[in-house]
């Protein structure tokens, strides 16, 4: 589900060969004692994803949250885990892997108790930022130190391992994350998604200190701090904006980012170029992309990983807000794309040695059939979707999620040199990252408008079963249109308003008018069921599922461009060695 958990392939690490390992200090732990640390890391990084967006609802409610804060709550994890993955990947090779992965670890961990504990929006989303660097701290690190603690003929069955951890962390993910949110275990609610990193951390981290080999590469390579903080910066201008924008009322500022973001990606590109030429150990080798492959492959990459977590998050969203699911019921209407993810996976490797770069067209193939078959499901059940209604499109989709995540590594960098498939891996890794968070920050703006724009034919779908109930409570015919009207206008207030668990002044006014009518305390009781028991909800049912329903149109766009780049790859096979090693 999440772009960033793939493989380097076999023999080397995830931002660097694994043939200039030096520096080792054997601890005598068992291999697997350390690969059980050192996945636990990538188990809660998945994790986390993916339980956040179960609890989006939740959080909003808790924290007074807009729209914007909780994208960015998202949005701004990934971004961040980006923009320091391959300084990541370069500090580990020149400080130490162990002390790497163990300053991520402690990060990521204190992090965490960060956000559980946050009092406000802003403090959360700052705390998940911190998140993501420790993320992108820690990542690269695990690979590498699968290389150094596994002798040959032990790795490629450790690197399957750590496959499956990944493909057990994206079914369980949704599922854990609303079932820790159901319990509400101390009255923590959504917190407790994040403090249970906290005992998981403290332990690896006890246990790593003392089991984890060190080990660095030859040499001393030259930290590209200036490279990361441009690519930080340009991205962080350009996905800002496209989260908050619409929460401010697309202020002046907004455009002023999103209009300088390029000229400081270009900064950045140049920057680059330069310290490529002059060998001084760049962020990204820009040399790779004089390979037409590659190029086109990182594209279809950034295009294709837009379209997966922003459909996830407009999803469970809907679940939760929409259908009024718990946490732990909305989770389970994901098991059938993770199940069929895993499945595709596992059968990757077999359909990448028929079809070589052309599985990446079946997998974008299936993913568009699969949204075509949500949109047709909602626009036959209407508002009376059930959530198991849509596992049968989403196993299709998550099919085709299975043949293009696995297989994409290796896809992307066949016929790059061992000696440029650590960086080639880097950028592979950071692009999809980047892809995850500019497609939730774009499909923010169009659900969340949707939102607001639909309000009124969603209202008006209540209408009649409101007029029945007013009319059942007692309510004379003539007065009846004045409370529809105020029904309507409080729904669209709340529509409109960037923060749904504020009650708007309109829906205010109308309580109080309501409280202090003269009617019968059993008739003011009937009208406020009505409408807040019965209206309200019919119409936000109504209003997500029609917003979500338009939105997958965009998802489909993704995917169909996604479609059109891959079959502009090479058609070339690939052998079983890579494919295997470039599959999760």
């Amino acid at each position: 589900m999440d772009a960033h958990f793939q493989p380097a392939r076999t023999g080397q690490t995830a931002n660097h060969p694994a043939t200039a390992n030096t520096g080792e200090r054997r601890t005598g732990a068992s291999p697997w004692a350390v690969l059980a640390i050192i996945l636990t890391a990538v188990f809660m990084q998945l994790l986390d994803t993916t339980i956040t967006m179960v609890g989006v609802p939740s959080i909003q409610a808790s924290l007074h949250s807009s729209f914007g804060e909780i994208q960015l709550v998202v949005a701004g994890y990934m971004l961040a885990f980006a923009c320091v993955l391959v300084t990541g990947g370069s500090l580990g090779s020149s400080y130490g892997r162990k002390r790497m992965f163990l300053w991520g670890m402690a990060g990521f961990t204190i992090a965490s108790a960060a956000c559980g504990a946050a009092p406000d929006a802003l403090t959360l989303i700052v705390a998940r930022v911190v998140q993501g660097m420790c993320s992108g701290l820690m990542f690269p690190q695990v690979l590498s130190i699968i290389q150094v603690v596994f002798r040959k003929d032990q790795r490629t069955r450790a690197i399957g391992l750590y496959g499956a951890t990944i493909g057990l962390a994206t079914i369980l993910g949704p599922v854990t994350g609303g079932g820790l949110i159901d319990l509400n275990i101390a009255g923590w609610s959504w917190r407790s998604i994040f403090f249970v990193n906290v005992p998981i951390g403290l332990a690896a981290l006890a246990l790593g200190a003392f089991m984890i080999p060190e080990s660095r590469q030859d040499g001393h390579r030259r930290i590209d701090l200036p490279g990361a903080a441009l690519l930080g910066t340009g991205l962080f201008l350009l996905v800002l904006p496209l989260v908050i924008g619409r929460d401010q009322g697309w202020p002046a500022w907004s455009f002023a980012c999103l209009a300088v973001s390029p000229f400081v990606l270009v900064a950045f590109a140049l920057y680059e170029r330069r310290r490529t030429d002059q060998d001084a150990g760049p962020l990204i080798d820009t040399t790779l992309f004089r390979l037409r492959p590659f190029t086109v492959g990182l594209i279809v990459c950034l295009v294709f990983f837009t379209g997966i977590p922003s459909f996830f998050m407009i999803l469970l969203l809907t679940l939760r807000a929409g259908l009024g699911y718990s946490p732990v019921k909305a989770g389970a209407v994901t098991l059938g794309f993770a199940v069929a993810l895993a499945i595709g996976s596992a059968r990757s490797a077999a359909v990448t040695r028929r079809l070589g770069t052309r599985v990446l067209i079946v997998g974008c193939a299936l993913m568009i059939i699969g949204q075509l078959g949500v949109i047709a499901v909602m626009d036959g059940a209407g508002t009376g979707l059930q959530g198991w209604q849509l596992l049968a499109p989403m196993f299709v989709a998550g099919l085709g999620g299975g043949f293009f995540i696995a297989p994409v590594t290796s896809v992307v960098l066949a016929g790059i040199t061992a000696k440029d498939s650590g960086a080639a891996s880097g950028a592979l890794a950071t692009v999809q990252q980047v892809g995850a968070a500019l497609g939730i920050a774009v499909v923010g703006v169009i659900f969340f408008g949707l939102l607001g724009t639909n309000a009124s034919t969603s209202s008006a779908s209540a209408v009649p079963q409101l007029r029945n109930e007013l009319t059942v409570a007692g309510v004379p015919e003539q007065q009846q249109p004045v409370i529809v009207a105020k029904f309507d206008a409080c729904f669209s207030a709340r529509a409109h308003s960037t923060d749904p668990s504020a009650t708007p002044a309109v829906c205010q006014q109308t309580q109080r008018q309501l409280a202090a009518s003269p009617a019968p305390a059993a008739v003011k009781t009937a009208v406020a069921q009505a409408i807040d028991g019965h209206a309200v909800p019919a119409a936000r049912l109504d209003d997500f599922t029609q917003s979500m329903r338009s939105t997958l149109w965009w998802q489909v766009a993704v995917f169909a461009l996604a479609l059109v780049l891959a079959s502009r790859l090479p058609k070339v096979r690939l052998d079983t060695a890579d494919t295997m090693a470039g599959g999760a």
